[in-house]
């Protein structure tokens, strides 16, 4: 798969998700394999240019963490395309849009959702910011601000016509929020209006096959993978290597799982320091968690910890607890194995989500008051 000038390893997206997608998840999801481009938390371009060190610190990256995206919301021409220079000048390999975001503290600006509804001034505001840099332009966004405003499709033909690289699209639109299934007809409706950009299609993908049946069902030429990631970080090889050969690979076993999580947890502290990585990371180790059959004192310990001392003492503590669970040979007995991840449209509706799709927080109630 192409985008812009680059020739990706994959067709493989990590989606921005705000302040979890930082640096030290980008490079443990990297080093695991099948990645083909990510992309950074959204950033306020106006903060970026202000140099505020908050969204310095979401933009930061290493040159491990290639080829990367930095995500710039806002909706003032001059800042946008100011901005936009400036990743270009840290290194960003390209400068993504976010057109999707239905948060009020984004769409109350005229930023994230709020750009789907006014596509000449869209339009006008990402030419200008194409015009400014060398490096790729793109824009992720959602079907619509709601069912009867379903403007996806001619706003990817409008970008594309400005010069926009590629398009990303949430299935859902901004009143749905979070909630109910990802509308594979909508993104196949994106995917057709365009007439030669790659078009990234985004939502539920948990699984593999999940990537799989959305890449069948929409003709989209990618899928970016958002919460599954944390769900399942190894989704990216073991996706990569479905596609390719047809052969669905094991899930991780628990001792990879937990080499994963120190390694994750290091680098949050190499990142944040030790105690405020620490801290940051009490929100990370319970998806590892998810995982881990009977885990309910590591659970409860993990959202303690402020040092690697405690972290160390926590996974003690919970590994001679398992101890009770395992076989001779040291796996956990059958009727505490936690259940196999089911890709999303082979669940029955009427049934809880195995995943439980709430893990990672979502902002609750009306959209309105978010």
């Amino acid at each position: 798969m192409r985008l812009g000038p680059y020739e990706l390893s994959s067709n493989l997206f990590l989606s921005p998700l705000a302040s979890y997608t930082n640096l030290p998840m980008r490079l443990t999801v990297r080093e695991l394999g099948g990645l083909g481009w990510a992309t950074t938390d959204l950033v306020n371009a106006r903060s970026l240019l202000e140099r505020n060190p908050t969204a310095l610190k979401l933009v930061a990256s290493a040159p491990e963490d290639r080829p990367m995206a930095i995500q710039l919301f806002g909706s003032v021409p001059e800042e946008m395309r100011d901005a936009a220079v400036m990743c270009e000048q840290l290194g960003a390999q390209a400068v993504d849009i976010n057109m999707g975001c239905p948060v009020k503290k984004v769409t109350k600006i005229g930023g994230g959702s709020a750009m789907m509804t006014e596509l000449d001034k869209t339009a006008a505001l990402v030419r200008g910011m194409i015009d400014a840099v060398k490096i790729p332009v793109t824009a992720k966004m959602r079907l619509g601000w709601d069912d009867e405003n379903l403007t996806a499709p001619d706003l990817a033909r409008v970008l594309e016509d400005v010069g926009v690289a590629a398009i990303f699209v949430h299935g859902r639109t901004r009143s749905q929020g979070f909630s109910g299934r990802v509308n594979l007809a909508g993104i196949r409706a994106v995917a057709a209006a365009v007439k030669s950009i790659p078009v990234i299609g985004n939502g539920d993908i948990t699984t593999p096959e999940a990537a799989r049946h959305m890449l069948a069902e929409t003709g989209c030429a990618g899928v970016s993978i958002g919460r599954g990631a944390f769900y399942d970080p190894w989704i990216f090889r073991r996706t990569d290597h479905l596609l390719k050969t047809g052969e669905l690979l094991p899930e991780p076993d628990f001792a990879e799982r937990l080499r994963v999580l120190r390694r994750h947890f290091e680098r949050y502290c190499e990142f944040f320091g030790e105690e405020h990585g620490s801290r940051l990371f009490r929100k990370v180790a319970p998806w590892y968690a998810k995982r881990f059959g009977p885990a309910k004192p590591f659970k409860r310990s993990i959202l303690a910890i402020a040092s690697r001392a405690d972290f160390e003492a926590a996974v003690a503590e919970y590994l001679a607890w398992r101890a009770q669970f395992l076989d001779e040979r040291g796996e956990l007995l059958e009727k505490f194995r936690p259940e196999p991840m089911v890709a999303s449209f082979m669940r029955d509706p009427h049934e809880p989500d195995v995943l439980e799709r709430d893990a990672i927080p979502v902002p609750k109630g009306p959209v309105d008051t978010w």
